[in-house]
């Protein structure tokens, strides 16, 4: 009896262990994404994944730093970008899919301040000590807001007061601790904070457009999971997600 008993246990072990080899892993895929849009994929990010056998890393930063990422071969399988130039630039060197390529956001730049300060225009802030923007090389906001100020005639008054963030959550940090006496960020990041002032929106015409296009990469392992979440990120579902934190749907 006692083999029968161990020859029944041998026999359960190996049945669980040929049911166990066979379960397929979780796709993951790799979200390279513009840091203003962290907290509507992180919703979506949790939406997708309850939805679907697939595990997304969310890689968020300034445009022009993943951009540089995925020209060095970054392994990516979808991109967001806040900087058309920057999108553009890697479908012309084949490296999205121009098929599964689409802008699908806008945004607006404005002004912000600690809460508690006497600024009431873009004008003031050539009155200011620090007013932190995003590097023009590479955080597409920062160079959006150099524009606008260049545009003003502004900028050559604040050039050597300005102090330079590695993307726009890090402005907007800055403003939030009172380390700076005002920031240029994107609608949708003041939109998050309640420790800041929102002084007032740049006028969309003194700057380049500000939109945000998404694409599959050409290089994704994972291309048909790539390609869903793709369309995922365009379902009514997402765009609703995208607008309750401030962007603009294009049409």
């Amino acid at each position: 009896m006692k083999i029968k008993s161990y020859l029944l246990c041998f026999v359960c072990f190996l049945f669980t262990l040929g049911c166990s080899s066979t379960e397929k892993p979780k796709v993951e895929l790799t979200i390279s994404a513009a840091a203003s849009l962290k907290d509507a994929l992180e919703e979506i990010e949790k939406q997708y994944e309850q939805q679907n056998e697939v595990n997304l890393l969310l890689n968020l930063a300034a445009s022009g730093t993943l951009g540089k990422q995925i020209e060095q071969g970054a392994p990516v399988d979808v991109f967001l970008s806040a900087d058309e130039e920057t999108f553009t630039n890697l479908v012309n060197k084949h490296l999205i899919h121009e098929d599964e390529a689409i802008n699908f956001l806008k945004n607006e730049l404005v002004l912000i301040a600690p809460k508690g300060s006497k600024l009431t225009s873009i004008e003031d802030v050539k009155t200011v000590d620090k007013i932190a923007l995003g590097i023009p090389e590479t955080v597409p906001a920062g160079r959006y807001a150099k524009e606008a100020l260049i545009n003003l005639e502004i900028w050559k008054q604040i050039e050597n007061s300005v102090i330079f963030a590695k993307d726009v959550r890090q402005v907007l940090s800055y403003v939030e601790t009172g380390n700076v006496s005002a920031g240029v960020v994107y609608k949708t990041d003041a939109y998050i904070s309640d420790k800041i002032k929102r002084i007032s929106t740049i006028d969309s015409s003194l700057h380049t457009p500000i939109v945000y296009p998404i694409g599959v990469m050409q290089t994704s392992k994972h291309k048909n999971e790539a390609i869903d979440f793709y369309h995922f990120l365009q379902d009514e579902n997402a765009m609703s997600i995208f607008e309750k934190f401030g962007f603009t749907v294009i049409d």
